[in-house]
């Protein structure tokens, strides 16, 4: 394994983590850092436990055993009350956005910050416009339900609300999971410059070989229940591992690299 950089602390550490559903094994000692300010991507195949890994790293999931620390503190074993601080300091964005349907994007994000905070109406109104702004949506947006969304605008409508809290931390599953290509690469931009204007963390889930390519400072590829390899996408390609050249050195992965190096 390539170690993460020693000129960021650690966001996010985990030591010797196993997961299984009954007698089924997902993971078996995952080890893995994710440090302050990158964009990490969790990358491997269908069913290789990286939306699995995600979810018991934001606690709707407890693992078998094993440590997962964020931002130096311990959440596994915490309760709902204990953990409400740490998940005040990260937003997710899940794969299908997880909006509330009855609501509009303003509704949905303004909801967020009626439950963790104490500010006025008119506050939270603009904050929700800010970040609506923010996410790339145009300010009609905000009045829409999310059936009147486009994918992209969806998409984009749950990242507004996964930073209503001014996250540290930010969790994408999937960003642009069944996006068209136009859409995916304004995803692709977005991440980008909320890394570098925000100054974020982002751990995202995604098998979308152009966005690794595009955003990613640092990939770990799952497979047979632990991390196989971590390291750069220009590391990895060169990878001899017989599964991670399967999944980045077949004509998909060569197009989406010949694409990252002529955009650079």
């Amino acid at each position: 394994m390539i170690p993460a950089p020693h000129s960021a602390p650690a966001v996010i550490d985990i030591r010797h983590l196993h997961t299984r559903f009954g007698p089924h094994v997902v993971h078996q000692d995952v080890n893995l850092e994710v440090c302050r300010g990158e964009v990490f991507a969790l990358a491997g195949g269908s069913g290789s436990g990286k939306s699995t890994l995600l979810r018991t790293i934001i606690m709707l999931l407890r693992p078998l055993s094993g440590s997962i620390r964020v931002f130096g503190q311990e959440v596994v074993g915490l309760n709902d009350q204990q953990a409400l601080p740490l998940r005040r300091r990260w937003g997710v964005m899940f794969e299908r956005g997880a909006l509330f349907s009855s609501l509009t994007v303003t509704e949905n994000v303004s909801l967020v910050l009626r439950e963790h905070t104490r500010f006025s109406e008119g506050l939270i109104a603009e904050i929700a416009a800010l970040k609506i702004a923010l996410a790339g949506l145009p300010a009609n947006a905000g009045v829409k339900y999310p059936s009147e969304l486009s994918g992209g605008m969806r998409k984009r409508a749950a990242l507004a609300r996964a930073m209503a809290l001014d996250p540290e931390l930010l969790f994408l599953d999937e960003p642009t999971a069944g996006l068209d290509p136009l859409s995916a690469s304004g995803i692709d931009e977005l991440v980008q410059s909320l890394r570098d204007i925000l100054g974020l963390t982002i751990m995202m889930v995604t098998h979308d070989l152009d966005l690794l390519w595009s955003t990613a400072d640092r990939v770990a590829v799952l497979g047979e229940q632990h991390i196989l390899e971590v390291g750069t996408m220009e590391q990895l390609s060169k990878s001899d591992h017989p599964i991670i050249q399967g999944y980045f050195s077949g004509p998909r992965g060569r197009a989406a690299q010949g694409h990252a190096w002529k955009t650079k």
